[in-house]
């Protein structure tokens, strides 16, 4: 079991799964599987998954208006006299069963459909007073309460809850039947040592791990569920101070896997330079002094290379390589998509073979005796750069001496696959690349690990790219221009959402989109989205970049990477469906030439709040950092890291928009344990390991124990 081995007992109460729990059925089990997180090799969530669920807002039926007073539209709790019932006639079923009351101020109506009556006799007998709470609607001056949440006789009123918490619920599941749950699961939660530093404890005025839980499941007012309460800080703190002490660990395990000194003489840097046709940007040249320096100490290099779309970072890793080789070591490049590979092999296989190198391809497609013939060769170290996809993470692949391994677009891979490609050399150095600018709290914690170059400034030459926001009813007029633009010789790239039409969204399928432009320009076009297989994509893209196709019509699926200098016109449909970094990165894909390019963005009106934030901040700025940043602020940081979809460590407590003051808190108490107690020993070591087990940082446990 992964992580039965080695857990410390005292958490197994919260790593069972949720059916440990009284009434917690298989059903139920299944429904708490669309709302909590699932672990691998399990069928269903846990009850830490539970624990950690934490309520959103209150409900405060403290709020006693009268009925007379209720507003419309809000929860109050009504002390009313029962006066008659009102049954569903017999046989319509769909007419509700009415009960109507008053108190001094008024009367009201309250509302069942499909009711048991006698139930309702029993809970609300003629001529009673019970206390009624729920939600008031107003219709014709008269108030109703649809199905109130909670009826009780006056004897009772002390056991309706005054404050409920609010939690995120799933289909099929009611926060009665959630709020039960969470409360077995809270009384699972065991008494825990203290891991925190005792002066950060003091300074922050935090409650202890099990009171933290406690305290926001049972909220005393809005203030108690606030991101900023200390019980809040304080959960966010815990799992902050995990991921960063164990991004800190794999940091060390790959620092003292000692690196090698790479010192080439210049000779093929100096001819790669010679053949490329532009001189390199300041900011191209300073990242570029960096990795040098990183590559001539005997550490191992980790370094991060962030530039925005299209400002030269493929021509940085290659010098770099070219240093590695002419240290007589051989370097690897790897894309996550095979369209990527297949480019960056196109664009820098003349510069290396220009230089006098040898460079192959290794991707899925590779196969046969090619495949092998590719692999001997890279054994026995005739090949100076291998490019390819994550097919080079097979054991199958070796190098004869691997000395600098590239990875571009890292937030696809995850720290164990870099541990896997950085094993294939013997202490091979790592420069990761991402097009994705990333705010400085997000490089934190995605790459705690790791040292940052940037590259701000786009190289000579690069058009500013005109945005302009268009509403889906002008859609007639976006045609006309792209029929003009194509009689002029432009290219132009067309982005719908989906795939095929989805009535329930209302959305333009690719499909659909392409038929339509056909009957309406009367130019040669190309369609390419995700269901295509590998080479028909590529057939097509290489069509448009050849111009045997003017028009591209396509699903995000171009939104990484590929280069057709000469296309001048991005329109994208529905843009308010789409998160900022992702226009960015589309928008990049125009403006790669000497002509003047323009970003359409087409979007269906009414447009909510946080779509016209993001449409507006892509019309002023084209500086990809500030537009990351924007983007943490409206959407969190799964969704930029885009790791909603890869699983990886999005947080469940923390959130780096409201958190970032103690996320550098946890950096540097992180960096100060590693310092002083590496392995964990001490007392307050032994309470961090069982702060990784609980946030289920157990990789970093394992490297612990590997030394």
């Amino acid at each position: 079991m992964k992580d039965g081995v080695m857990r410390p007992p005292v958490l197994d109460p919260l790593f069972a799964p949720v059916s440990v729990i009284d009434g917690i059925g298989p059903r139920l089990a299944r429904t708490l599987a669309n709302l909590l997180p699932v672990p691998e090799a399990m069928e269903e969530p846990r009850v830490l998954g539970l624990a950690f669920h934490l309520p959103h807002s209150i409900i405060d039926r403290r709020k006693q208006p009268g009925v007379a007073l209720a507003p419309e539209g809000a929860i109050v709790t009504l002390k009313v006299r029962v006066d008659r019932h009102q049954p569903s006639p017999r046989g319509r079923g769909n007419v509700p069963y009415r009960v109507f009351a008053h108190d001094e101020t008024g009367e009201i109506g309250l509302v069942f459909f499909h009711a048991k009556a006698a139930w309702l006799e029993r809970a609300l007998p003629v001529g009673e007073t019970v206390l009624v709470s729920g939600r008031v609607e107003w219709f014709n001056g008269r108030p109703t309460m649809v199905h109130p949440d909670h009826i009780v006789s006056e004897e009772n009123a002390g056991s309706l809850p005054l404050v409920e918490p609010v939690y995120p619920l799933t289909a099929g599941l009611s926060g009665k039947v959630l709020r039960k749950a969470v409360l077995s699961a809270l009384e699972r939660v065991p008494e825990l040592p203290e891991w925190i530093d005792p002066h950060l404890l003091a300074k922050q005025d935090f409650p202890n791990f099990r009171e933290s839980l406690e305290r926001l499941h049972a909220p005393r007012d809005a203030a108690d569920v606030d991101l900023q309460t200390p019980a809040r800080r304080r959960l966010a703190y815990d799992e902050l101070l995990s991921g960063q002490l164990a991004l800190g660990l794999v940091r060390r395990k790959m620092k003292k896997t000692a690196g090698r000194v790479f010192k080439g003489n210049g000779e093929i840097a100096g001819r790669i330079r010679e053949t490329f046709p532009y001189s390199l940007t300041d900011a191209q040249e300073r990242a570029l002094g960096e990795i040098r320096t990183d590559q001539e100490r005997p550490e191992r290099m980790l370094r991060l290379l962030q530039g925005d779309v299209g400002s030269g970072k493929t021509i940085v890793a290659l010098l770099a390589m070219a240093n590695v080789i002419e240290a007589g070591a051989q370097a690897a490049m790897m894309a996550p998509t095979e369209i990527l590979a297949r480019q960056h092999f196109a664009s820098i296989g003349p510069l290396v073979e220009a230089a006098g190198l040898t460079i192959r391809i290794l991707t899925g497609r590779e196969k046969g005796k090619a495949r092998e013939e590719t692999l001997a060769a890279l054994k026995a170290g005739e090949i100076d750069i291998l490019v390819g996809t994550h097919a080079l993470f097979q054991e199958s692949v070796q190098f004869r001496d691997l000395g600098l391994a590239v990875v571009d677009e890292q937030h696809r891979f995850g720290v164990h696959q870099r541990l896997m490609l950085s094993s294939k050399g013997q202490h091979s150095d790592m420069l990761v690349m991402t097009a994705t600018p990333i705010p400085r709290t997000l490089v934190l914690t995605a790459y705690g690990d790791m040292d940052v170059s940037r590259l701000d400034t786009k190289p000579p030459g690069r058009q500013p790219v005109q945005t302009v926001t268009v509403p889906a009813g002008r859609l007639d007029e976006v045609v006309e221009r792209a029929r003009s633009a194509m009689a002029r010789g432009e290219k132009i790239y067309w982005i719908c959402p989906l795939v095929e039409e989805n009535d329930e969204l209302k959305v333009v399928s690719v499909e659909e989109r392409f038929d339509a432009l056909k009957k309406a320009i009367d130019a040669p076009m190309g369609i390419v989205h995700g269901r295509m297989k590998g080479e028909e994509k590529d057939a097509v893209m290489q069509a448009f970049k050849d111009g045997e196709i003017r028009l591209l019509v396509a699903t995000t699926v171009i939104e990484v990477g590929v280069d057709v200098p000469d296309a001048t016109i991005m329109v994208i449909e529905h843009a308010e469906r789409f998160g900022l970094a992702q226009l960015h990165q589309l928008r990049g894909r125009v403006g790669r030439g000497t002509g003047r390019s323009t970003c359409l963005l087409l979007y269906k009106e009414p447009l909510g709040e946080v779509a016209h934030a993001r449409l507006a901040i892509m019309r002023e700025t084209e500086d990809g950092f500030r537009i990351a940043e924007e983007d943490l602020k409206l959407r969190g940081e799964g969704e930029v890291l885009g790791t909603r979809q890869s699983g990886s460590a999005s947080y469940r407590l923390a959130s780096l928009a409201d958190h970032a003051d103690l996320l550098e808190v946890a950096r540097d108490d992180a960096r100060l344990i590693i310092e002083t107690d590496a392995d964990l020993d001490t007392e307050r070591g032994a309470a961090l390991r069982i702060l990784l087990y609980l946030f289920e940082r157990d990789e970093a446990i394992r490297l612990l124990r590997a030394g």
